[in-house]
């Protein structure tokens, strides 16, 4: 009988939501995603020893007026190293993401967007198999913007809710991932109301953006992220793209029973979904006023970049 995982992939596109290569290819996903925390997760490992030992050992050539400087090229390299073998495996599309801490600034961002699409291209890897995965800030969404209208497709993520989204669309980004087990989290956290596969809100948020971009024609790809259970999966299956931990795929890999859409375009065109009006002003008073999305926004901004400090000691402890 056909696996769950093998069923999905006949709705949706999957995607490895993990730094690990042996993982990636054991599962065949059309794309693979990563940021911060799961490239530390891998190096710290130490199973890519290797890898790391080749970054290093080719940085000792260039020159850096202090070791700080030195730390973050390395960083820097060591996710484009990571992004190069994962596109040896995947057919399709690799997300590389730019540094946390540019998450609110437009200009620096396009700058490192475009350094780190120079770094590919100069070990032969095309633009058209990176997405530069850019946190839904509104300084985010406008480096988007830009980027896109020069070509570079973006996989614009911390998406926590419609007006995100919606903002996002309308730069023109190739693409969003919306969390799920995120938004779960928070409301589990916060709220005295139970959860489960009925009324999961993660699911429920993704399904609220993917009918509305199918309903008033918007290109961008919806890539929900962010799983805690293989059901908040299975609830979405339909979904353009999803992004799944190695467990997770695992688990579904594991489990035998056909799926059934639960979401698809023909549907959502007649679904009752009001135009909403975004821009700067109304985007910064939707995300005020969504205490969950203005939290995880700051969270996950917060998180990604502790792990990146966390890979740049680990680092600094190597050379």
């Amino acid at each position: 009988m056909v696996s769950q995982l093998d069923s999905l992939k006949k709705f949706s596109s999957v995607v490895a939501d993990t730094g690990d290569i042996d993982s990636i290819q054991k599962f065949n996903p059309d794309d693979c995603t990563t940021n911060p925390s799961l490239i530390f997760k891998a190096v710290q490992s130490n199973k890519y020893k290797k890898l790391v030992d080749e970054v290093i050992s080719n940085s000792k050539g260039r020159k850096f007026t202090k070791t700080e400087d030195q730390v973050k090229y390395i960083a820097d390299q060591l996710t484009i190293a990571f992004g190069i073998e994962l596109t040896k495996i995947v057919p399709g599309y690799v997300s590389t993401e730019v540094d946390s801490d540019l998450s609110f600034n437009t200009e620096a961002t396009v700058e490192k967007a475009k350094e780190i699409i120079n770094s590919y291209e100069q070990s032969g890897i095309l633009k058209n198999r990176i997405l530069i995965k850019i946190a839904g800030t509104w300084e985010g969404i406008q480096a988007v913007k830009k980027l896109e209208a020069d070509g570079i497709s973006c996989n614009c993520t911390l998406i926590f809710s419609l007006t995100q989204a919606i903002a996002c669309a309308e730069a023109g980004a190739f693409l969003i991932s919306p969390f799920v087990g995120r938004i779960l989290d928070w409301f589990k956290a916060n709220s005295p109301k139970n959860y489960d596969t009925t009324n999961d809100p993660g699911v429920e948020s993704v399904v609220k953006i993917y009918n509305y971009f199918k309903k008033y024609n918007y290109n961008t790809i919806v890539m929900a992220a962010s799983f805690r259970n293989k059901e908040e999966i299975i609830n979405l299956t339909g979904c353009d793209k999803l992004t799944i931990s190695p467990a997770l795929l695992e688990e579904l890999n594991q489990t035998s029973g056909e799926l059934k859409p639960k979401l698809n375009a023909q549907a959502a065109s007649i679904t009752d979904l009001s135009r909403i009006n975004v821009n700067e002003n109304s985007f910064r008073w939707h995300l005020n006023e969504n205490q969950m999305a203005s939290f995880k926004l700051a969270e996950g901004i917060r998180l990604f970049n502790k792990d990146m400090l966390k890979l740049k000691d680990l680092i600094k402890a190597q050379l």
